[in-house]
């Protein structure tokens, strides 16, 4: 039941990335264009709440040990395997990308091109190779060992 939870937080992590991400750059490097490009605008402010809600939901699914390593591992083969295309094949990997012409395909794009798509698919993909990642923790057995310990101290 862990995994099929962390395939259902998988897909809710690949589609943070391409909207949240894509949509959050896109309107960030809209407004660095400007003439007076100011962060602390409404739109300033939004790109970057997005921006930071994709990492951080990112990030909280890489560090909870009790997160099946699914939920980090769809997204980082999927992020891997666009990366890959676009390497070999560009125009085939734009081709592919779901509405090339909203903010969220184009900042997809942009993150595709400049290479970051890639660098978080490597990141994700490492607790897929934790191995504790992959076995349930059992309660009983962690507050067993806590109650020995305390009273193994307690006594001495």
């Amino acid at each position: 039941m862990r995994h099929l939870f962390g395939i259902i937080l998988g897909i809710v992590a690949t589609a943070a990335l391409f909207f949240g991400g894509g949509w959050g750059y896109h309107r960030l490097s809209l407004l660095m264009t400007a003439t007076r490009p100011h962060l602390t605008s409404t739109r300033g402010l939004t790109s970057l709440g997005a921006l930071l809600a994709t990492g951080l939901l990112i990030g909280i699914l890489m560090a909870v040990p009790r997160i099946s390593p699914l939920a980090t591992a769809l997204p980082a083969v999927a992020a891997l395997a666009v990366t890959a295309l676009y390497a070999a094949e560009p125009g085939r990997a734009l081709r592919l990308m779901p509405l090339k012409t909203s903010g969220y395909g184009l900042g997809a794009h942009t993150l595709l091109a400049a290479g970051v798509y890639g660098l978080i698919g490597m990141a994700m993909i490492v607790p897929m190779f934790v191995p504790s990642r992959w076995r349930r923790r059992d309660v009983e057995e962690d507050e067993e060992t806590i109650g020995m310990a305390a009273e193994s101290s307690y006594l001495s």
